[in-house]
């Protein structure tokens, strides 16, 4: 088998196209949890610690010389992306707990038949056997 081939029949079987879609599908949702994030909830958080971006926030380990540019630790920028992950993570898990519950609805739970005349019949027939066969003889 070719190579080429070999990569196309790889390439296009159903999990590697839906692990493409969810790829695509999870990139535009984290810049809408980004934007959550960013304009909706740290603007009120900063506002609540005295106006202060959190994104403003860093260290100057070295200040600028020259052309050399300034050494800064932006930690604003991590306590960020702390929120943007933990945000992400809750709507995940809220997406796949949804997901879960409509499913488990999908599935009726199976009722086992109740059993025939017939089979209640022969049941007690191998019962009554087995009891004859266990008497002392």
């Amino acid at each position: 088998m070719s190579l080429l081939k070999e990569f196309r029949e790889f390439a296009m079987r159903g999990n590697v196209v839906d692990l493409a879609v969810g790829v695509i599908i999870g990139a535009a949702f984290g810049k809408i949890v980004s934007s959550l994030v960013a304009d909706i909830i740290m603007p009120p958080l900063g506002l609540l610690i005295g106006g202060v971006d959190f994104k403003q926030f860093s260290w100057v380990l070295r200040a600028a010389e020259g052309d050399t540019p300034a050494v800064v630790m932006n930690y604003g920028m991590f306590i960020q992306n702390i929120f943007d992950f933990v945000i992400v993570a809750f709507a995940i898990f809220l997406a796949i707990k949804l997901m879960n519950k409509l499913h488990r609805k999908q599935e009726e739970p199976v009722v086992p038949a109740a059993p025939t005349k017939e089979e209640e019949l022969l049941s007690e027939i191998r019962d009554l056997l087995k009891e004859q066969n266990n008497r002392p003889q």
